[in-house]
């Protein structure tokens, strides 16, 4: 059987080697074993791969061949649907022989590729030749072929524009049927060649492109590694030396050295095994140079593809989901959904989860409330009776397992569902009793009267468990309200108005308890409970009340004492009791009223005044008490109120008290006066402002203008006035009935004023009184004042820097030439006192300290050398050396005849680890024997006084 070799190197093939060795056979029967090899170890043909054969085998030279033709198409195309595409191939292959049958009936003949007439072929390998129909066959015997050969074919049409390359592989068909035995039958790749002919500017043909199938290698492989996946080879390591290397990610690239080639061979292997879940696939490329680094081919890209292995449990997003449904609800009510990644292939079944209930807890009222959908995952009702007051919550274990659910196959995980069941109002309320009892005494208010207890089986502290309550009935004027105690849901009754016994002395009350929520639809039951409260209420001793409370009085001010107000009576309202009320004054703030014990008549003990400060816009509040004879006494309190009416009894009174002006009018401004009167209009303003007859000076040098009933101005009449302080009398009228009148001075202060019209500071001063000798005077006591305390400062800065100057020879916190204290004692006198102070003091001249031999110090001396320049003594010094320092400070006070002659404290460092001296305590003070102290005489008049005491002065 013959093929038009031109058709079948222009197209696009995937699997080179199979149709080469399909094309190699001319029995039908080899053919559909061909089919069934391919169909088990390559899976698939590409659909161009089948139209391209479909079109070819239209044009078959005889009707014996297209009949053979179409049985071979049939039987791989049979293969190819039951192994992939099911029935989307099925409906291909009917187009496919729809098609194949109308190219019969039109009879087209097929002749090239291009339509060229004639194609030459060439064979690579001499023991292979290429007819010009396409057909290939067998120069000599190849019974000893024992390996697969591969060899290139090329075609050349007979203008020679354009020329076809592709590789052919043949191995004996009794070979190809056992598994390979040796890395030859690995899967090869070859780098695409492009060829030219003619000169430069003629036309080129470049051979399409292989595309290079996927390559697919599982996951989790277990070697041996290297494992070889394919071989890269070029058609030009015949003639020249190649090397092969491989670049990109998972070659020379993170992850490095997955994948490795060798470069002489172009094995390319994986060097571990792969992980899917961590990466899916590589794309590499792979070159071919010369040893010399020199590109050989163009870079072809090679893409592996890992195979998913099922080696992931399903693992759900949470271990514990919660979720919740009512209760009564009805069969496929959603609840929940729980949802399980698997890390494999979701495309395989290796990554498909299929979801399954394992148990439920408890199993009431069924042990099958619920039911889950195996591939969402959501869980829903399954049956009815789901009720909350049995049953609060359900615990599911929900298993998810891959491959599609299946057990013997699958990995499976679980995780836990906790359902909550959610109440609805579903239980009505119910009292415990029908009725109720309850007492209240009367008048009072917020207290509880009874206490209606309730039950509710549906959940507590919800609208469906919260209980209202309804008073329907026996209490007409709202005397009590029923509130609800949020923790026990029991009804209060209190009282909310004071109810009377005199009145009434029993209430019966209906009342009626409902939940917040609406009694759920379908509930046989009545939505609401009913009960009777018998109330009973107990008579007290009330207190009086007085009829208006408070009392309101009118009055014109100014009523004498002992004047009648009003009567202020209570009235009891323990009616069927006989009680006495006494009165008394419980606040009066003026100590204005008095009361009547007996009848409460009010009267006055005072004049009243509007204008006092007693009086809150013009009423004056008082309260009095009624207290009745009962047991125990009960006290009502009233209140009066007494509106005074004003008349005119205050003058008016001019403000303000002062003002200033300038000396000449045209430069000043006119003061601007009013009055105030404590009464209240119309005996208040407007008010009229006059200058009177007397003094005249006021009317001469002073002029009134009325600005409103309220205001005028006063200003100079005069156009100067001399500078000094000024009383102008001012008399000022009210509008009461009648008018009263009164003469106010006003402190007028004329001084110079600037262009502005203000006071200039030496006017100011002297419209106060002070003349310029005066301020002169003040200014040179200042100045005074100021250089004595200038020259104590300096004084005292200057002292300071003496003491600086003349350091002391002892520190100066030792220093008590300015402590000398003086205590009242007799002595010597002023012989006693005569020091030598200059000897404390540090010399001028240093040079008999310097011209001192080394090593020779006094320790009463200031040091002026550094203290270093002196030898060390060791901080324990042995006990020879005491003697030896004696010596030498009494050596350098004889030597020195310019040290004061004053003794000086010496401290040791040491003074050994004992004494040879005896004990001192055998010594005994006797005052029996006389001791003679006359040779304190001898120590000169320092010692004169101690002398007198014990010498020849204890006598007197």
């Amino acid at each position: 059987m013959t093929h038009s070799f031109c058709l079948l190197s222009s197209l696009v093939l995937r699997e080179t080697e199979f149709f080469t060795l399909l094309l190699s056979e001319e029995s039908v029967i080899k053919r559909i074993l061909f089919c069934i090899y391919y169909k088990y170890y390559r899976q698939m043909i590409s659909y161009v791969q089948y139209i391209a054969y479909a079109i070819e085998f239209s044009h078959s030279p005889s009707f014996i061949t297209y009949i053979i033709n179409l049985i071979d198409l049939s039987i791989g195309l049979y293969f190819l649907r039951l192994a992939a595409m099911r029935v989307s191939l099925l409906l291909f292959n009917v187009f496919l022989t729809l098609y194949r049958l109308f190219l019969s009936f039109l009879a087209v003949k097929f002749e090239t590729c291009q339509q060229i007439e004639e194609v030459s072929f060439e064979s690579s390998d001499p023991k292979f030749s290429v007819r010009p129909d396409g057909s290939l066959y067998a120069e000599q015997h190849v019974t000893n072929l024992t390996e697969p050969i591969q060899f290139m074919v090329t075609a050349r049409d007979s203008a020679g524009k354009y020329i076809w390359e592709t590789t052919v592989k043949l191995a004996l068909a009794g070979h190809l049927l056992s598994p390979p035995q040796s890395s030859e039958f690995e899967k090869l790749i070859t780098f695409p060649r492009q060829h030219q002919r003619g000169s430069s500017n003629g036309l080129r043909r470049q051979k399409r492109d292989w595309v290079i199938p996927p390559i697919n290698v599982p996951e989790n492989s277990r070697g041996p590694f290297p494992q070889v996946l394919v071989r890269i080879r070029s058609d030009q390591d015949k003639e020249i030396e190649i090397r092969y290397s491989i670049t990109g990610a998972g070659a020379d690239q993170p992850p490095n050295d997955v994948y490795i080639i060798d470069p002489v061979t172009g094995k390319m292997s994986v060097t571990k095994p792969l992980d899917r879940e961590e990466r899916a696939s590589y794309h590499l490329r792979a070159h071919a140079v010369d040893i010399n680094g020199n590109q050989m081919e163009p870079p072809i890209d090679l893409y592996i593809y890992v195979i998913d292995m099922n080696d992931n449990r399903p693992e759900f997003k949470n271990q514990v989901y919660n979720g919740s449904v009512a209760e009564m609800s009805k069969p496929g009510t959603s609840v929940m959904q729980v949802t399980a990644f698997d890390a494999d292939d979701s495309t395989t079944a290796n990554g498909l989860v299929h979801y399954r209930i394992l148990s439920q807890t408890p199993h009431i009222p069924i042990p099958n409330m619920f039911t889950i959908n195996g591939a969402t995952g959501e869980i829903s009702t399954i049956a009815t009776g789901i009720d909350r007051e049995k049953v609060s919550q359900y615990t599911i274990i929900v298993q998810a397992t891959d491959m599609e659910g299946s057990l013997n196959f699958g990995l499976s995980n679980t995780a836990t569902a906790l359902i909550s069941i959610t109440d609805i109002n579903d239980n009505p309320p119910e009292l415990d009793s029908k009725t109720f009892q309850g007492e209240v005494p009367e008048n009072a208010v917020g207290v509880v009267v009874a206490n209606l207890t309730v039950r509710d089986k549906d959940q507590p502290h919800t609208p469906n468990w919260n209980a209202v309550y309804r008073i329907t009935g026996g209490d007409a004027m709202g005397h009590f309200a029923i509130r609800t105690d949020e923790v026990t849901n029991d009804g209060k009754v209190i009282v909310v108005k004071p109810v009377d016994y005199e009145r009434n002395d029993a209430f019966t009350l209906m009342v009626v308890v409902s939940n917040q929520a609406h009694l759920a639809s379908g509930i046989p039951s009545s939505p609401s409970s009913s009960a009777a409260v018998s109330i009973k209420v107990l008579d007290v001793n009330e207190a009086p009340v007085f009829p208006s409370n408070p009392k309101i009085i009118r009055f014109e001010e100014g009523v004498p004492a002992d004047t009648t107000l009003a009567t202020f009576a209570a009235l009891d309202p323990d009616r069927f009791i006989q009680q006495t009320i006494r009165y008394s004054k419980l606040s009066d703030p003026a100590n204005w009223l008095k009361i009547n014990r007996t009848n409460g008549r009010i009267t006055t003990t005072a004049v009243l005044d509007r204008e006092s400060p007693y009086m809150k816009k013009n009423v004056y509040e008082a309260t009095f008490l009624a207290v009745d004879n009962g047991s125990p006494p009960a006290t009502g309190t009233g209140t009066v109120q007494i509106y005074l009416i004003d008349v005119n009894d205050n003058v008016p009174v001019l403000v303000p008290q002062e003002a200033l002006v300038c000396e000449r009018s045209r430069h000043g401004y006119p003061v601007n006066i009013t009055a105030s009167d404590l009464d209240s209009e119309p005996n208040a303003g407007p008010y009229v402002f006059e200058l009177p007859s007397y003094p005249s000076s006021a009317r001469r040098n002073w002029t009134i203008s009325r600005l409103n009933g309220n205001y005028a101005q006063l200003k100079l009449r005069i156009p100067y006035l001399e500078a000094g302080m000024y009383r102008v009398p001012i008399l000022v009228s009210d509008s009461g009935n009648p008018p009263l009148s009164n003469t106010s001075v006003l402190k007028v202060k004329v001084c110079p004023c600037d262009e502005n019209g203000d006071c200039t500071v030496l006017g100011a001063v002297t419209v106060a009184g002070l003349g310029t000798g005066a301020i002169i005077t003040i200014l040179i006591c200042i100045i005074i004042l100021l250089s004595m305390v200038l020259f104590f400062v300096v004084w005292v800065k200057r002292r300071e820097k003496e003491r600086q100057t003349k350091p002391l020879l002892i520190d100066p916190e030792d220093d008590v030439r300015d402590n000398i204290l003086k205590y009242d004692e007799e002595g010597g006198g002023e012989e006693d006192q005569d020091y030598d102070l200059s000897q404390l003091q540090q010399p001028e001249s240093l040079d008999h300290i310097m011209s001192k031999p080394a090593g020779v110090r006094r320790v009463d001396e200031r040091p002026v050398i550094l203290e270093s320049q002196y030898p060390v003594r060791p901080t324990v010094p042995h006990p020879g050396d005491i003697g030896e320092f004696i010596i030498d400070g009494l050596r350098a006070a004889d030597n020195d005849p310019t040290a004061p002659p004053y003794d000086s404290l010496l401290v040791f460092d040491y003074e050994g680890s004992g004494s040879t001296a005896g004990s001192v305590s055998s010594l005994d003070s006797s005052s029996s024997g006389e001791q003679d102290y006359d040779y304190l005489n001898d120590w000169g008049p320092r010692f004169k006084k101690l002398a007198d005491l014990y010498g020849g002065g204890g006598e007197d």
